[in-house]
């Protein structure tokens, strides 16, 4: 199934129903910035009528191609969907093309609206006339509040100990998930904010740093690939600390550009720590 005959039997089925009122297409297919490449999903919106009469019976999606998997979100966990709420379709084909299909009832449509990547392909009553072209002003990073800001920095340096402790302990799991999960994240939220300082808050930094290049300088972006480290425990080591001089390089130049207080000294004494404890792993025989 090529990529034009999955969204045209996602087409001419809207086309032919009658409960299907509108059709969007969402995301980085619409996006002129990106490159296009067939690992891109389909993210499609279909604004309905009658929204049981699709989830009662879900055999209606196997028309557009034969699935790898399918995860409905809304059926999963203790909570039981109400039949009523929007709800996403997300599918994986054999021949490897992705489809995240989207059913909102009219009546939700006031809340929710296409995203700023929006393309309308079909509006039966003119419901989205007034919808403009697809744009990244949605994906721009916004400047932190003051309490966001230290937050971050808080939270960083929080989980900092936790993964020298686990590589002292020799428990590699433990270290990685609050390095790789937790660390990171905060790491990513700060890179994230300095590309907004550098860009005027008007350029998508992309998904995972994934746009980074061209503002953020080139040593920043050498050195967070360095901080994806494998299994070793020296490997580890060095992407903590290389993480967090990176976080505190950020957090330095954010703070200048948002005029928050930087938390130097808390910093300064975790990062102490840190490497008091990983010369005394050094040291240590064997």
């Amino acid at each position: 199934m090529s990529e034009a005959s999955l969204l045209g039997r996602v087409l001419a089925f809207a086309e032919t129903d009658t409960r299907v009122r509108a059709t969007i297409l969402s995301g980085s297919r619409v996006n002129p910035a990106i490159r296009p490449d067939p690992f891109q999903d389909f993210d499609v919106t279909l604004y309905v009528r009658h929204l049981p009469s699709f989830t009662a019976d879900q055999s209606w999606i196997d028309r557009f191609g034969e699935r790898m998997i399918l995860q409905i979100p809304a059926l999963m966990g203790e909570k039981k969907y109400d039949h009523a709420s929007p709800i996403l379709y997300l599918m994986q084909f054999l021949d490897g093309s992705r489809l995240d299909l989207g059913l909102v009832p009219l009546e939700c449509r006031a809340q929710v609206q296409p995203e700023s990547l929006s393309k309308v392909l079909l509006d039966k009553d003119r419901l989205f006339a007034d919808l403009p072209g697809p744009h990244e002003g949605d994906h721009f990073p916004q400047p932190p509040d003051a309490q966001a800001f230290a937050d971050c920095c808080n939270e960083f340096w929080w989980l900092a100990p936790y993964v020298a402790k686990g590589l002292r302990r020799g428990q590699t799991g433990y270290a990685k998930y609050h390095l790789d999960a937790l660390m990171r994240g905060e790491l990513l939220r700060m890179l994230e904010w300095a590309f907004g300082c550098r860009s005027g808050w008007a350029r998508n930094p992309g998904k995972f740093s994934s746009r980074f290049v061209g503002v953020l300088p080139p040593d920043w972006l050498t050195r967070l690939d360095a901080t994806y480290a494998g299994a070793a425990a020296t490997a580890n080591w060095n992407a903590l600390m290389t993480m967090t001089a990176l976080f505190q390089e950020a957090a330095t130049e954010v703070a200048a550009c948002t005029g928050y207080a930087l938390p130097a000294e808390e910093a300064s004494r975790v990062s102490t720590y840190l490497r008091q404890l990983r010369s005394d792993a050094q040291g240590c025989p064997g």
